[in-house]
């Protein structure tokens, strides 16, 4: 992964709002300030997400696109269709 680092460094930052955010439970805060630093985490997950997506997309997905197995192709665009579709449940 190309920004594995910048990944990891903005996850584990999520770790860590995450986890004021039960501590935040945990001593009975002001439920307003709890939603909006859970709605704080979860924005912070999905730009971790499209950054995982973005390098998918531009190592794997590519390979199998430009490679000979129709398979692999089909796989590779399966796999995105089906991400796409699990983000809309959410």
């Amino acid at each position: 992964m190309e920004n594995r680092d910048e990944v990891l460094k903005r996850t584990r930052n999520a770790l860590g709002h995450l986890e004021g955010v039960v501590k935040m439970i945990e001593r009975d805060a002001y439920c307003v300030d709890v939603i909006r630093q859970i709605q704080a985490v979860q924005s912070s997950l999905n730009r971790v997400s499209t950054m995982v997506l973005e390098n998918h997309l531009h190592s794997c997905v590519t390979t199998a696109i430009r490679g000979k197995s129709a398979d692999e192709r089909e796989r590779v665009l399966k796999e995105i269709t089906e991400v796409f579709e699990m983000s809309s449940r959410v």
